[in-house]
């Protein structure tokens, strides 16, 4: 039970701390909430200080849980682990992640190139499995991975029953706990309808993401809305509008995401 008290006699940074953490607000709630009182950003998150955990606070979502229409993909995870069911990617944290996305003059996306810099939580950490959903409707088997900084590919399985794939990322050698790693690699997609979304899964929290959209200068949405939603069946906790720049390119820059899905919707009529 929160203390009451500070609730109603402040001082206000406490009694906001006590009634964030009696509710279980998320950061990007909160963030949300500085924009509908007009408040200039992080103007409330920092008088909550750190938020402390308990201790069954360390355990990440899977992918599948946020979102579930991914859920035959993930199935795939298995096959790629020696302990099956275990977490994926259990020692690493992703710090930050840029994502570049080519559009083709059909609105579909012909490649995804993205860079990831990934902290070890333990020692031993030599890689990382990524999980890619597409449109439905795309083949699969046409879609090709390449490793191009950092890392090398390893295996790859691909869905027969959605348009998904996993695949290893090798880095070769084991990290020390707490050390760095950036890698990168590009997807060249097949996929046979409009995207009317990009969207990141967030399974820990995260310092930054950049996400671009580089359109075909004749195939641009008639609205680009950056968003984060807590999960991929609730309504977005920030929506805010984008606005192509020269060369035809969207960008949504978001910092210290918590768990959720951040990306870029499309709306073309």
């Amino acid at each position: 039970m929160y203390q009451e008290r500070e609730v109603r006699s402040g001082p206000f940074h406490r009694a906001l701390s006590e009634a964030v953490e009696h509710r279980g607000l998320s950061l990007s709630r909160i963030r949300a909430l500085e924009a509908v009182l007009g408040l200039p950003p992080d103007s409330l998150v920092v008088l909550i200080g750190p938020q402390r955990r308990s201790p069954g606070d360390d355990r990440r979502p899977s992918v599948a849980e946020l979102r579930q229409s991914w859920a035959e993909t993930c199935s795939l995870l298995d096959e790629l682990s020696a302990s099956p069911g275990a977490e994926g990617n259990a020692k690493l944290d992703v710090v930050t992640v840029v994502d570049v996305l080519t559009m083709s003059g059909e609105g579909r996306i012909s490649e995804i190139t993205s860079t990831m810099v990934v902290r070890a939580r333990e020692s031993g950490a030599d890689g990382f499995v990524v999980t890619h959903q597409d449109e439905p409707g795309t083949d699969m088997e046409a879609t090709t991975v390449f490793a191009t900084d950092g890392c090398r590919r390893g295996r790859v399985r691909r869905s027969a029953t959605s348009p998904g794939m996993v695949f290893e990322l090798l880095f070769d050698r084991g990290l020390a706990e707490g050390e760095t790693h950036t890698f990168a690699f590009t997807l060249r997609l097949a996929a046979s309808v409009r995207s009317t979304c990009f969207h990141r899964t967030v399974r820990s929290r995260m310092s930054a993401y950049l996400l671009r959209m580089r359109f075909d200068g004749g195939a641009l949405p008639a609205r680009c809305v950056k968003t984060v939603r807590e999960r991929e069946e609730l309504a977005p906790v920030v929506s805010e509008p984008l606005h192509p720049g020269p060369g035809a390119t969207v960008s949504a820059y978001f910092e210290e995401l918590d768990v959720g899905i951040a990306g870029i919707d499309l709306i073309w009529e």
